[in-house]
């Protein structure tokens, strides 16, 4: 999914209003103080070629408090603030059946001395933003405050605002899910944005889930460093093995996320790299379509039957033995009198 935008011309300052009064534990803000590619203190402190200025507004990261701290978003919401990116971290409630009180909220209303609750922001403020990117799952689509169950009524910002929304540049709601998102997928999404709102980028390509198609086009399981295992029917039966863990409870080979290949700080980590299952926090279908987490994935009898007892077993013999060959020496490396090049005419004699 593309969009065709204009960017604002001679763009000197961009803010970014994020904000996790959602239903939210923050740690998409804290995963992202671990990015290095780029990092959150370089975006901020103009070290990146070519962004403008770019004035953070979060709340675990500010100096300011209170009023002072939502002084930006109240500008934002009556037009008084430059371009600005609106970052939301956080399910939404469902504010319709909270009864006679409110889910949660930011602030009070200057003049009624009332919480402004967190979807009144995002009412004033996401249609203003030239762009609007949902950090996380509980963000992007709901995540562990939606399951079944919850009193809530939580959901994604796309279920929020509408599948069909668009920023004032023009641009669909920017979704990078994750639980918590990877610190290094979301800064490559937020730079690409900042490029874009100073016109130096082409629209961010995504995908039909709202998320970058660069980002999350593959499965875990096509970066796993543990998927040759799965290829040779041969599966870890405890979380102390090395093996394809597909048997005791990974959605890897149907999940979309890159973080086997990417790691989580600096190449390093990764679910399934350090011994984890995947449970496919990426996913809209995250978390009921994934429960009991523990338990092998449907289909994952099945196709590990047939690997195990066909495929699986045929290719590690014949592997094996061509493994015994490339193991020993070629006969002409020796130390006796007789030279063996190794060399094999086609025509003896000539």
């Amino acid at each position: 999914m593309s969009t065709d935008t204009l960017a604002p011309a001679a763009v000197d300052e961009v803010h970014i209003l994020w904000t996790s009064e959602g239903m939210s534990c923050d740690g998409d803000t804290v995963s992202v103080t671990a990015a290095s590619q780029p990092a959150l203190e370089d975006v901020v402190l103009g070290a990146i070629p070519g962004l403008p200025k770019v004035v953070l507004h979060n709340k675990v990261l500010s100096y300011e408090s209170g009023d002072d701290f939502t002084r930006a978003f109240h500008q934002a919401a009556d037009g008084e603030l430059g371009p600005y990116v609106l970052v939301v971290e956080g399910s939404i409630p469902n504010e319709r059946i909270n009864g006679d009180g409110y889910w949660t909220s930011m602030g009070n209303d200057p003049d009624t001395g009332e919480p402004i609750t967190f979807n009144t922001w995002i009412d004033r403020l996401a249609p203003g933003a030239f762009a609007v990117v949902a950090i996380g799952t509980c963000a992007t689509y709901g995540g562990i405050h939606a399951m079944a169950g919850n009193p809530t009524g939580a959901m994604g910002l796309a279920d929020y605002l509408g599948w069909d929304f668009r920023s004032a540049g023009g641009l669909p709601i920017v979704n990078v899910p994750g639980c918590p998102v990877q610190p290094d997928n979301f800064m490559e999404t937020v730079t690409w944005l900042l490029y874009q709102v100073a016109g130096m980028a082409p629209p961010i390509p995504l995908d039909e889930q709202l998320r970058p198609t660069w980002l999350f086009g593959k499965t875990v399981h096509e970066g796993c460093d543990r998927a040759a295992y799965y290829e040779q029917g041969d599966f870890a039966k405890d979380y102390n093995s090395p093996k394809c863990q597909v048997k005791i409870g990974c959605w890897g080979p149907v999940v979309n996320c890159n973080v086997t290949k990417r790691g989580w700080m600096a190449g390093i980590g990764g679910c399934p790299n350090v011994g984890g299952i995947c449970i496919g926090c990426t996913m809209p279908g995250f978390p009921d379509k994934f429960m009991p987490f523990m338990d092998e994935p449907p289909g994952g009898s099945l196709s590990s039957a047939v690997l195990s007892t066909t495929y699986g077993p045929l290719v590690r013999s014949l592997r094996a033995i061509t493994n015994r060959s490339v193991n020993r020496e070629p006969r002409w490396r020796h130390n006796r009198t007789e030279l063996t090049s190794g060399f094999a005419p086609r025509w003896p004699g000539k």
